[in-house]
C-alpha cells in the first residue's frame, strides 16, 4: 500500500543540506567527456524513426552520454542498439501532459522496465497540482516509483515549469521528492517555453542534496548548459547533446 506523507509548508523551509552546484559545474565542464557522462541524449519527436534512434545511439555509445532517451515505441530499439555499451535506455510515461490515470502509469513503467528501460521520465500532472489536491499528485508520483524502484529503475519527475506560479514550483518540487523522486526535472519541451537557469536554482533550493536536478527543454548551447549546472542541474536533457559537446571540445 502506498505511503502519502502530508505536505507542510515548514516542508519548504528545512535544511536539507547543499549541493556544490560550483564544483559539480568546474567537474562536468573539464573536459568533453565529463560533460557527456552528464547530458540524456534525447529524441522525442513525433515523427522519430527506426534509423534515426540507431544513429542516436550511436552517437551515445561514440560520446558516452548518461542515458538515451526516447519514446516508448523506440524503447526496444534503442536497449537493443545499447546492449553491451553500459548506457541505459531512458523512456517517457504519462507524456507531455502528465493527464494520465496512475493505473496507465503503472503499466506502462512495468511494461518499460521489461522492455530494458533502466530510467523513465514522468510528467507531473499540472491540473491536480492547480486544482490543490497534492494528496493526488504525490499519489500519482508515488505509484509510478514504487514500480521503478523495485525493479532498479530511476524516476524523474517532470514539473513542467513554466506552467507554474512561484508557489506551485516550491509545492510541486516538495511533492516530488517526498513523493520518491530520483530527480525533478524542469520542462518536457512541449509547452511554451523550456528551462531557465532560474527555475533550475530554485528547484535545487527545494531539493538540497536530496535528489537530482534535470534541466531540459530547449537547451541547445553550451552557455546555456553552463547556465544551468551553475544553477544547481546535475544533469542535462538536450536533442542537441553532440553539437553542446563537441562546442566545449573546440574551446
Amino acid at each position: 500500500m502506498s505511503t502519502i506523507i502530508a505536505i507542510q509548508d515548514s516542508d519548504l523551509d528545512f535544511d536539507y543540506g547543499t549541493f556544490d552546484s560550483a564544483g559539480f559545474t568546474k567537474k562536468t565542464l573539464a573536459n568533453p567527456q565529463a560533460l557527456a557522462a552528464a547530458i540524456d541524449h534525447t529524441l522525442l519527436k513525433p515523427d522519430t524513426t527506426r534509423q534515426q534512434v540507431e544513429a542516436l545511439c550511436a552517437e551515445a555509445e561514440h560520446y558516452c552520454f548518461a542515458c538515451v532517451l526516447v519514446n516508448p515505441i523506440w524503447t526496444s530499439t534503442a536497449v537493443a542498439a545499447l546492449t553491451g555499451t553500459g548506457i541505459p535506455t531512458g523512456s517517457v510515461i504519462g507524456y507531455p501532459f502528465g493527464a494520465s490515470l496512475v493505473s496507465t502509469l503503472r503499466q506502462e513503467a512495468a511494461a518499460l522496465i521489461r522492455l530494458g528501460a533502466r530510467e523513465l521520465d514522468m510528467v507531473l500532472p499540472v491540473g491536480l497540482l492547480k486544482s490543490g489536491d497534492h494528496q493526488a499528485v504525490q499519489r500519482h508520483i508515488h505509484s509510478v516509483v514504487n514500480v521503478a524502484h523495485h525493479h532498479g529503475a530511476l524516476l524523474k519527475v517532470t514539473l513542467e515549469t513554466n506552467l507554474l506560479t512561484m508557489e506551485e514550483k516550491l509545492r510541486a518540487a516538495e511533492v516530488a521528492i517526498q513523493a520518491g523522486a530520483d530527480f525533478i526535472k524542469t520542462s518536457t519541451g512541449f509547452a511554451s517555453s523550456g528551462a531557465a537557469a532560474a527555475d533550475v536554482a530554485l528547484l535545487r533550493g527545494v531539493a538540497g542534496a536530496r535528489c537530482g536536478i534535470k534541466a531540459s527543454g530547449g537547451i541547445r548551447t553550451l552557455d546555456q548548459v553552463r547556465a544551468m549546472l551553475e544553477g544547481g542541474a546535475n544533469r542535462i536533457g538536450s536533442s542537441a547533446a553532440v553539437a553542446i559537446v563537441q562546442e566545449l571540445a573546440a574551446e
